[in-house]
Order: C-alpha cells, then sequence, then structure tokens
C-alpha cells in the first residue's frame, strides 16, 4: 500500500520489517552475493525482497548494483588468492574454481549492468567481461598445474654439482 507524502510517494512497507530492511539487505548482497544470507540479514522473508524486487524498479536496478558490487569483490578476492597464493597453513581453503565459475555464470546479468552504466553496448561489455574471465581461468589453471608439479631438486638437475659428486666426478 502506497500512500504519497507531499510530492514524493512512500515505498510500501512490510508490518513487522525492519524499517531500514532495504539498506540492509542490499549492503549484505553487495557483501555476500547471496539473496538468502542478505535477507536473513536483513530480517525478512525471501520471498519479500522477490516480490519487491518485481514491483519496485528503483529496488530491481539496485538489486543488480550490489550484485555487481559483490562479484566485482569476489574477482578481486579471487585475482589476489591467485597471484599471492594462499598460506600453506590456512586454516579455510578457498574453492578457487567455484568462485570462477560463479563469476562465468553471472556474466551476462554483470554485462547488463555495465552497459546501462557505461551507455554501451551488452555485446561489448560481455566481450570485455569474458576476455578477464579467460585470462581468470588461465591463471587458475596455471596455479593448479604448479601446485601439482613436483619441486626439482639439486641432483636432480644434470651437470649440477650434486649430479657430480653422485656420478663419482
Amino acid at each position: 500500500m502506497t500512500h504519497p507524502v507531499g510530492d514524493a510517494p512512500r515505498r510500501p512497507f512490510r508490518p513487522g520489517a525492519p524499517r531500514n530492511w532495504r539498506s540492509q539487505f542490499l549492503a549484505a548482497l553487495a557483501q555476500t552475493s547471496n539473496v538468502t544470507a542478505a535477507a536473513q540479514q536483513a530480517q525478512v522473508s525471501v520471498s519479500w525482497v522477490y516480490k519487491t524486487k518485481r514491483e519496485d524498479r528503483d529496488f530491481a536496478q539496485d538489486w543488480l548494483a550490489a550484485l555487481c558490487e559483490g562479484y566485482d569483490q569476489l574477482e578481486v578476492e579471487l585475482l589476489a588468492r591467485l597471484r599471492e597464493g594462499e598460506p600453506r597453513d590456512a586454516t579455510r581453503r578457498y574453492d578457487n574454481a567455484t568462485a570462477l565459475r560463479l563469476l562465468l555464470a553471472h556474466r551476462d546479468s554483470r554485462a547488463r549492468y555495465m552497459a546501462q552504466q557505461d551507455h554501451v553496448s551488452a555485446e561489448a561489455v560481455r566481450a570485455s567481461i569474458e576476455e578477464k574471465l579467460a585470462r581468470l581461468r588461465d591463471e587458475v589453471l596455471e596455479r593448479e598445474a604448479m601446485e601439482r608439479v613436483p619441486p626439482v631438486t639439486p641432483s636432480a638437475v644434470p651437470g649440477s654439482p650434486a649430479d657430480r659428486e653422485a656420478a663419482g666426478a
């Protein structure tokens, strides 16, 4: 139910929901890229946020912006882990392959959002995203290959001092 207040219409309010649930939801969505977790943090039901998204164009745009922000953060985190590596004694292991799959799965929605923001074609943005994801995929594969290769020991290198000692030279 919407009631005009002055010149600006009031947004529909769900009885029992916190007044600032939208901002809480969008902040959590940007942080987690997870609708269910964001709804729980905002103390509203998932069905309510989807209903609001269908009925409120501004909220739908803010939702898309929050998701894209979350995917940008995920991409930065993934790049950092690929470039810097993860500590061997880390208690938490990240599933980089799943992160990459998530980024790939949502590239179209991100391309649409970026095209709207930059006023460029969705195809151009999609091509840019696909190029970036291809580089990420190559980095993941290279890192995984490096982790499978056993380290080279000095005695395994032909002509090394250790190799000459073993040969009795």
